[in-house]
């Protein structure tokens, strides 16, 4: 195994950073930045078109009885979480600037992620059914009880004149839900070529993605991003989200034992309650805020997304191996 094995570092996470580092060179300025940006709205609508026409209700359904661990996680993603997320304003200005705590709330808002969920689910030998349920569920709930939940916490820190709960609803209504809802619908048609060409629409997805954020730090860039964000600020965020993330694993395991779940039902509760979804959140956010804040408000998320891969990736083999000595046993 290579040293870049070993680190679990995402290659598309090294590959957005490449196009942060071309937006910072090369930041799409005048006519060309209106055209990027209606690509950009495209590109949104047909992420989430595509997000809705992948989802199973089969695979939904075969979970849906297990309510109790769906109320954990989700108790997890949007009340843990966002608890936390207000903890953080301790450190605020000290040791964080406003801006990027702002950041921090966002992050602590957003739903969980669908597929790495599931799959360090499956690595580690947990609720599979289930965690297909959960984080699916999760992610449909996001899209209405982020943008909610980003106001609320917003208004605690008095910063409720930058952010229109009421028009980020209908927003995040126009251009993410309707296609969700359009796609879904549209799976007894597309659905099996959808599910035939999945790398194809992983592709797509991701393309959508990159384009979002090259299109943020682009006008992040241009309001001067890297004169506000520093190395120390960027080690804050990386240190306040291990933090963050040592914390909501260690609340999700020992609330999974206390409340008499068993190991498979542990193993789903600590991999979707503690994620956050970056396919969610780069978009949601070029919804959500201007786009001269977009840029810096997705630096935790960012930072936090690979943070949260590298520690699951560690934890998901640390399951496995449990559960292989436990059968040799």
């Amino acid at each position: 195994m290579s040293w870049w094995q070993k680190l679990k570092l995402d290659p598309f996470l090294m590959i957005m950073i490449c196009v942060v580092t071309l937006a910072t060179l090369l930041p799409a300025q005048g006519d060309i930045k209106v055209l990027f940006q209606y690509l950009t709205t495209g590109a949104i609508a047909l992420l989430f078109f595509l997000h809705g026409a992948k989802l199973s209700r089969e695979a939904i359904l075969a979970g849906l009885g297990h309510w109790r661990l769906h109320l954990t996680v989700f108790a997890s993603t949007f009340i843990l979480f966002p608890i936390l997320g207000l903890g953080l304003q301790v450190i605020v200005p000290e040791w964080m600037s406003p801006t990027v705590y702002m950041g921090f709330l966002y992050l602590c808002a957003l739903p969980a992620t669908v597929q790495s969920a599931i799959a360090f689910t499956s690595v580690a030998g947990g609720n599979v059914a289930a965690a297909i349920c959960s984080a699916s569920a999760s992610s449909i709930l996001g899209v209405f009880l982020s943008p909610v939940l980003v106001g609320f916490l917003m208004q605690t820190q008095g910063s409720a004149n930058d952010f229109d709960t009421t028009g980020a609803i209908q927003s995040i209504l126009l251009q993410l839900m309707v296609p969700f809802i359009i796609g879904h619908l549209s799976r007894p048609l597309i659905g099996r070529w959808v599910d035939k060409h999945k790398k194809l629409v992983n592709r797509t997805d991701r393309s959508s993605i990159l384009l979002v954020v090259y299109v943020a730090f682009s006008e992040a860039v241009v309001e001067g991003i890297w004169h506000k964000i520093d190395g120390w600020s960027l080690l804050t965020i990386a240190g306040v989200s291990c933090i963050l993330l040592a914390i909501v694993i260690f609340v999700n395991v020992y609330s999974a034992r206390l409340l008499g779940f068993n190991k498979e039902d542990e193993i789903t509760i600590v991999f979707c309650g503690s994620k956050k979804s970056l396919a969610n959140g780069v978009p949601m956010a070029n919804v959500l805020f201007p786009a001269a804040t977009v840029g810096v408000m997705l630096l935790p998320l960012m930072i936090f997304h690979q943070i949260q891969l590298m520690v699951c990736a560690v934890l998901a083999q640390r399951y496995a191996n449990q559960s292989k000595r436990a059968e040799k046993k």
